[in-house]
């Protein structure tokens, strides 16, 4: 491949000029309703469709990406694939039905598109469908649900992931002492399974297990060239807490021999091959066993085992592999608020952004087999995240037209805005403005918080927390919303996701803090209408302000941690503790005490709604009971719903109505006056 970075052009910095337009959508192309210009509803927001998961051709000539609607009938979002031809920017849909068909991927020749969909049965299974168009054919009758699947370099092999079928013995217990699991010892493994694609096309194949037993249970894969191994990643189980346990391995495909080959502390994942077979680059931490806020590396070992060397040591975020040609590696990574693709030279090391201008906020690139064409997802303030293809001089151009659909909204404007936080830490965040902001004016203040705390915000138009947190509702009511990437938020190097270790809720609200004092000295902000709001560990900061600040007339926690030993003690990840308070509770419970809403709620006086899932493993409901009857004791107003059926996340279209509508309720009367509401109704 040729150097794209050197030939990068001028018209580049002004490529976003013709996304942002809600131009004429290519034929096919969701489109805005008709009618005049309107504040979205919450039925609007909902109803959003979105494209994604670009995979370019081998050739280059055709793009297949998915696109998600919402069928409330079902209430579902359904994903589709869909085609766009690069030279005529014809878009067609390919896929069709009530069940969602994910995860499109060219065959070598370019003659087919395999995915996943469990639109037969109630098991994902892998099917094809010619590009072209016409009736899907199904290629496995796996036991169980197929993960991840990849086509061998020839075509004429797919690899997959299943899961080992439960023995018989499994049903036996059932049938004689009903269901029960015990804690800690019972899991399932996945796999290694291939198939021949002819035999497949002809019947349905329930695939050969190429990996077994209960050493392992495999995370990723990737054929080598030639087709004769398969580099993988795998955990001693699947238990979230065994992450660091990932290594790597190659299986012989000849007699199905495995042998490891990166067997070090922390995580190893995600192997690829060098294109001559004699090299896999994968992700790592590099031997470093407190790896969550950590950078990660892009890391080469030979493919038989031996010394291993980091390629990205100088680069100071978490690089995510994209494509290995003979131009050089190529990866993705965030920068600050923006995302890149990058290109390193494995010899020297250098590095190179391939992708302008500074404030790009791209993903999901795909390279075509000559590397001298990719698609990839591209979002800006002014659009919504599109499908878009360049060549190797860096000229992006869209072949969808999402933002269309928002052609009739008024909506907030978006921008990055920065600020110094208690401690001098420099914080930088998203402010949503009204579209008729007046800087003479006083406005109310909400401000949305991440999760993560890896997370980032990103001045993107009608970002998924959308669905959530309906900032341009709020906007068009009179209020600022402000985004803030406390310290902890991905894109700003290690040292500053760092800054919140043993630090934790302390240092967080700081930032949040600050950012509300910035922008009051504007002038902008009426003090005494400010709220906050996030879900996850966003729910958390909220939570910790509730309990530790009067600053706020009103606080929503989703999904928050209230007491880090609580969570600790409940939680399907207990490392991720340990990795930031740096013991347990019973070691040190002074850290957990530091950064715990609990230690602070005498102080609470803050009106607080509380929303959680029921069924939530990662932050456990119990911090949210906790929560809620401490704020009862001490006579603070506050309602807590209980959204049943979900674990952390709410991600079904009818449930996400109610998340939106209690919290517009809430934030409705404390900071817009409207008659307190009634959340049963």
């Amino acid at each position: 491949m040729m150097n794209m970075t050197r030939r990068i052009s001028l018209a580049a910095a002004v490529f976003l000029l013709p996304m942002i337009a809600a131009a004429q959508g290519a034929p096919g192309a969701p489109q805005g309703s008709p009618g005049a210009k309107h504040v979205p509803t919450v039925d609007d927001l909902l109803l959003l469709k979105s494209a994604g998961g670009p995979r370019i051709s081998p050739d280059g000539g055709r793009v297949a990406y998915t696109l998600t609607e919402t069928d409330m009938k079902q209430d579902a979002y359904v994903t589709q694939i869909w085609v766009a031809e690069v030279a005529s920017g014809r878009i067609y849909q390919l896929t069709q039905g009530e069940k969602s068909c994910t995860g499109p991927d060219w065959s070598p020749d370019g003659k087919w598109i395999a995915f996943t969909s469990s639109r037969v049965g109630d098991k994902s299974q892998v099917f094809v469908i010619d590009p072209a168009g016409g009736e899907a054919v199904r290629l496995t009758n796996a036991e169980t649900s197929v993960g991840g699947f990849e086509w061998s370099p020839d075509g004429k092999t797919i690899a997959f992931l299943a899961a080992e079928p439960s023995p018989k013995s499994s049903q036996d217990r059932k049938d004689a002492y009903g269901d029960f699991e015990v804690v800690r010892k019972e899991y399932s493994f996945n796999h290694i399974w291939t198939f021949d694609v002819a035999e497949a096309l002809a019947s349905p194949q329930a695939g050969r297990p190429r990996t077994k037993g209960r050493d392992f249970t495999v995370g990723s894969f990737s054929w080598a060239p030639g087709g004769r191994r398969i580099a993988f990643s795998a955990t001693v189980n699947a238990d979230l807490i065994q992450g660091a346990t990932a290594d790597i391995y190659v299986l012989d495909l000849a007699d199905d021999a495995v042998k490891k080959i990166v067997a070090q502390p922390g995580p190893d994942n995600s192997p690829q091959w060098s294109p001559d077979g004699t090299r896999i680059i994968f992700s790592s931490a590099m031997g470093n066993p407190n790896y969550f806020a950590a950078d990660t590396r892009l890391a080469v070992v030979p493919a038989e085992g031996g010394p291993i060397r980091a390629l990205t040591g100088g680069f100071d975020e978490n690089p995510a592999f994209i494509a290995w040609t003979p131009d050089g590696i190529y990866f993705s990574a965030q920068q600050k608020m923006a995302s890149h693709l990058f290109r390193l030279d494995p010899t020297s090391l250098k590095i190179w952004r391939v992708t302008s201008p500074d404030a790009f906020m791209g993903g999901s690139f795909s390279f075509s087999r000559s590397g001298m064409r990719m698609a990839f997802s591209m979002a800006s303030p002014a659009s919504l995240s599109e499908i878009c293809v360049s060549d190797a001089e860096f000229r992006p151009r869209r072949l969808t037209d999402m933002t269309a659909q928002a052609a009739n909204f008024i909506l907030g404007t978006r921008e990055a805005v920065s600020w110094n936080s208690v401690d001098g830490t420099p914080i930088e965040g998203v402010l949503i403005k009204p579209a008729d902001f007046n800087p003479a004016k006083k406005y109310a203040l909400l401000c949305v918080i991440h999760g993560g705390p890896t997370g980032v915000d990103r001045p993107a138009l009608l970002s998924p927390d959308a669905r959530t947190y309906p900032s341009d509702i709020w906007a068009a009511r009179g209020a600022l919303i402000l985004k803030v990437n406390y310290r902890g938020s991905a894109g700003y190097g290690e040292r500053f996701r760092r800054l919140n270790y043993r630090n934790l809720g302390v240092g967080d609200a700081w930032d949040v803090i600050s950012g509300v004092d910035f922008l009051i000295k504007k002038g902008w902000v009426d003090p005494a209408r400010v709220g906050c709001m996030g879900w996850s560990q966003g729910g958390y900061i909220s939570a910790f302000l509730t309990t530790s600040s009067n600053r706020f007339k009103a606080i929503s926690v989703g999904a928050g941690i209230s007491d880090w030993a609580t969570y600790y003690y409940n939680t399907d990840i207990t490392p991720f503790t340990i990795n930031y308070l740096g013991a347990n509770p019973a070691d040190d419970p002074k850290i957990y005490q530091l950064t715990s809403p609990m230690t602070y709620i005498k102080k609470a006086v803050t009106p607080t709604l509380i929303q959680h899932g029921e069924l939530d493993r990662r932050v456990p409901i119990p911090n949210a009971y906790e929560l809620r009857q401490g704020l009862e004791d001490r006579g603070v107003p506050v309602e807590m719903v209980v959204y049943k059926g979900y674990g952390h996340g709410i991600t079904k279209p009818k449930s996400m109505r109610a998340v939106m509508t209690h919290n517009l309720a809430w934030f409705g009367h404390y900071i817009f006056g409207d008659p307190k509401p009634d959340l049963t109704k």
